[in-house]
């Protein structure tokens, strides 16, 4: 019966009226003779036990240049306060009560790898005050920490970002501080679009610094990210490859179009600036992303390509004075060579015109050098002609094919010079074209390789 009645008064507005009564007085009281400024433990030499969980809510921003990580923390610090315990029935029954945390002593825990400028701390949030003496702090705080960014494998790096906290006055023997959990609590993290968060561990270490000579414990989380790659593989991986496939496409341009070198041109100032937008994203250090160096690598095989095409255009562009193709580069380019790259094309196939019949030796039948028939008709009317006028106009005829048919044999023996240099540089044009074209294959594969 005692107990109903409690239980209507409790539940009565004169009731509750009665425990706000209560709230005043039990503040008044805890607070009559109580400072914030002192470890509040009964014996001074009693380390006072501290207990740390940290909620990761939201990854802000991850400055890989600056190497600084933007994170929003749920910061939970419980501590027992030997001098804000009371008597919870003789202040009607009040367990709990919710004071701003100005009013009461707290622990200074601070990240210790903190790389804000202004150097914020927690909210000034209120704390729970148990009637047993035990304070529970929930605050959030935005933190930016600084974070050793390793971009070896970028994009599909993962990172490894520390979180350390501890008491910056207090040492292990006036705050034991240890971690209430084994991990981070990930429960209420809202999901990031770049990174993906695989734990959050969390240690207690105990150091001894230059400056001092006792123990100052720490907590550290460490978060453990995992880049997502998509968006880089769609805007800076893939273009690159499509760019790099077109660099050998330059081999199969003929070279009379006269676009072989400009290619090759375009696609070295386009991948020098996907090269600039992965380093004004990269930390200027010593390790060099994956994909710079898939960019370094293919900017110095297209730097090659397009150097080799100026060597084959002008093999291609070689004159009716070139001397003949030698019989190695004959043997090995024009047979072996050809035959493996599939090009099947002779140049000039026809043969040698044959000498004119009834054409008589010695000097009669022969042009010399800077000579012409003409001449060699007005020597022989001034000499006199010893045999009939008409054979004599039949010799000088004679002379005159002889001399039309040798120009004619010089001519076609410079077109099948220069026919078979254009063989030559096609074969070689072929050649390169499916060397660079199993370069940039393997290449591709050994980055993907490398990133799984």
């Amino acid at each position: 019966l005692l107990a109903l009645c409690l239980a209507g008064c409790l539940l009565a507005p004169g009731c509750r009226g009665a425990q706000g009564r209560f709230a005043y007085k039990l503040l008044h009281d805890l607070f009559a003779n109580y400072s914030s400024a002192l470890r509040p433990v009964e014996d001074t030499d009693q380390a006072l036990n501290v207990t740390l969980q940290v909620t990761l809510s939201q990854i802000i921003d991850m400055d890989e240049r600056n190497q600084v990580l933007t994170s929003y923390l749920w910061v939970r610090q419980a501590w027992l306060d030997a001098h804000l315990a009371w008597d919870k029935d003789a202040y009607g029954g009040i367990d709990s009560i919710r004071i701003p945390s100005s009013y009461v002593w707290r622990p200074d825990i601070i990240l210790y790898n903190n790389a804000d400028d202004r150097f914020g701390g927690s909210m000034e949030t209120n704390v729970v005050l148990r009637s047993d003496g035990h304070i529970m702090w929930d605050s959030p705080a935005i933190t930016k920490s600084s974070c050793k960014v390793d971009v070896s494998y970028f994009p599909f790096d993962g990172q490894r970002c520390p979180l350390t906290f501890g008491s910056w006055t207090y040492n292990g023997n006036q705050i034991d501080l240890r971690n209430r959990l084994d991990t981070g609590d990930l429960t209420d993290f809202v999901e990031n679009v770049e990174w993906e968060v695989l734990g959050m561990p969390a240690t207690r270490n105990v150091i001894t610094y230059g400056c001092c000579s006792e123990p100052y414990p720490d907590v550290t989380y460490t978060l453990l990210l995992r880049r997502r790659a998509s968006f880089y593989i769609f805007n800076l991986l893939l273009p690159c490859i499509m760019v790099s496939f077109l660099a050998p496409l330059g081999f199969y341009l003929p070279a009379d179009s006269g676009e072989k070198v400009s290619l090759g041109v375009t696609v070295l100032l386009a991948l020098t600036v996907f090269q600039l937008l992965v380093a004004e994203s990269m930390p200027p250090s010593e390790s060099v992303p994956l994909i710079g160096k898939y960019y370094i690598a293919t900017m110095t095989m297209i730097t090659a390509s397009t150097a080799l095409t100026i060597f084959i255009m002008n093999v291609h562009h070689c004159g009716p004075g070139a001397r003949p193709v030698p019989r190695w580069a004959r043997r090995l380019i024009l047979h072996h060579m050809a035959r493996l790259c599939c090009v099947y094309e002779v140049g000039e196939s026809c043969k040698s015109p044959r000498q004119v019949p009834g054409r008589r030796a010695g000097r009669e039948g022969t042009v010399g050098p800077g000579e012409s028939p003409m001449e060699w008709e007005v020597d022989a009317e001034a000499g006199g002609c010893p045999r009939d006028r008409c054979l004599c106009h039949h010799d000088g005829l004679l002379r005159n094919v002889g001399y039309i048919a040798g120009c004619f044999r010089h001519h076609r023996a410079s077109q099948r010079r220069t026919g078979e240099w254009k063989k030559v540089a096609k074969v070689m044009d072929r050649f390169f074209m499916w060397v660079f074209f199993l370069m940039v294959f393997f290449m591709s594969v050994l980055v993907l390789g490398n990133a799984a």
